[in-house]
């Protein structure tokens, strides 16, 4: 009765893990979903814009701010822009003013060009510190063209040149934002 005990203990621990390898295999299935929703990004290439002023006297200063921007619109009714908006007019006081030039003909004006999506400002724009003005506009199911490196856009800009500055180092800070639905 011994033996038997023995033997039949001896099957179990030897059948065992052959019972746990045949009980099969286990699958699950899952339902990945996402939301794509409106988005836009951008970054300015150049954190600094020097305007200078080339050729004959008080010929107007020029100089360029370049972006690279990314945006998607939704289907049915989107939209989007990037705008720029003077948010610190010149300093120190004494030379070009965006809020109260010296002359009513001085003015901080820009033009734009894309590369990809969207609709450039059709002409010169003035610059505002009050305002926001126009860089791009995009309607719906706009998508950046470019990636992963993204669209790019210019503002060149244009600042008279008038004797009535003095002479000196002036700065302003603009601030550019994109938006989309």
């Amino acid at each position: 009765m011994k033996k038997i005990l023995t033997l039949v203990g001896v099957a179990l621990l030897l059948t065992a893990p052959l019972a746990r390898a045949q009980l099969g295999s286990s699958t699950g299935t899952t339902t990945v979903s996402v939301a794509v929703g409106a988005e836009a990004a951008l970054n300015i290439t150049n954190s600094s814009t020097p305007l200078t002023s080339a050729g004959t006297n008080f010929t107007n200063y020029t100089g360029s701010t370049g972006l690279t921007y990314f945006v998607r619109t939704t289907q049915s009714g989107g939209s989007g822009s990037i705008t720029l908006k003077v948010t610190s007019d010149f300093s120190p006081a004494n030379g070009p003013s965006v809020t109260t030039p010296p002359n009513s003909g001085d003015k901080l004006a820009y033009t734009c060009t894309l590369t990809g999506a969207g609709t450039a400002c059709s002409s010169s724009v003035t610059a505002s510190t009050s305002s926001s003005t126009s860089v791009a506009t995009f309607g719906a199911d706009a998508h950046t063209v470019t990636f992963p490196g993204g669209d790019t856009a210019t503002t060149a800009w244009t600042l008279t040149n008038d004797p009535k500055y003095k002479t000196g180092s002036y700065s302003a800070t603009v601030t550019f934002t994109i938006s989309a639905s």
